[in-house]
């Protein structure tokens, strides 16, 4: 049985992918801040409190396992977007040596559709109203980006559209190619059937793909 380590585990996508991966029969160690907030009781899950930028919480939260999701998210209210944030690219900057030094290759990421290059296949308007609302945030995620693709590691990097709560459907357009990139909704339960997918079956490794309903 696999194990798979789902950083940001109690809550959004990280949350979902948890759920998504004990369904297809792996053990899973959810760590976070307050990983009691997945309010969720399983055989094979494993709650782990603790901080993503914190070297010796997230080396220990490794020990034993195959692979890595990494959905970190801030609170979504209006002053916590607008303060300048480094969370993203600081958690990378201690993932990525913590994951060489276990021997760990795997790593799965969200970003979000308007990080990295992905911006550019926006509409004026959607960079206008994506640059003002999550502008700073974005940035940063920019940042964990360039941090990722600089490793060795089996990189995925997954760039949700719009996101909803709507249940899983297992049915969304997985774009590679830059040309093809454009923004729509997908349900958080979609996103994390992707990483769970792309995880298992080895696929989109080194991509970074945009995701859409």
């Amino acid at each position: 049985m696999a194990k798979l380590l789902v950083i940001g585990g109690s809550k959004g996508i990280g949350r979902e992918t948890v759920l998504r991966a004990l369904e297809e029969g792996h053990s899973v160690r959810a760590f976070s801040r307050h990983p009691e907030g997945i309010k969720h009781e399983h055989p094979e899950l494993e709650l782990v409190a603790g901080d993503a930028t914190d070297p010796g919480a997230v080396a220990a939260a490794l020990d034993g396992c195959d692979a890595v999701v990494s959905a970190l998210g801030i609170p979504k209210s209006i002053p916590a977007l607008a303060r300048p944030t480094t969370v993203f690219s600081d958690a990378t900057a201690v993932l990525i040596p913590a994951l060489q030094a276990a021997g760990i290759k795997r790593l799965l990421v969200v970003t979000g559709f308007g990080a990295g290059e992905s911006n550019a296949a926006m509409s004026a308007l959607e960079r206008m109203g994506h640059g003002f609302i999550l502008g700073r945030a974005y940035a940063d995620k920019a940042v964990q980006e360039d941090l990722i693709k600089a490793s060795d590691l089996d990189w995925t990097i997954a760039r949700p559209g719009i996101l909803s709560n709507n249940r899983r459907t297992g049915v969304y357009k997985v774009l590679t190619e830059p040309s093809e990139w454009h923004n729509g909704i997908i349900s958080r339960a979609d996103v994390a059937d992707f990483l769970v997918k792309a995880w298992q079956e080895e696929s989109y490794i080194r991509e970074a793909p945009v995701l859409v309903r």
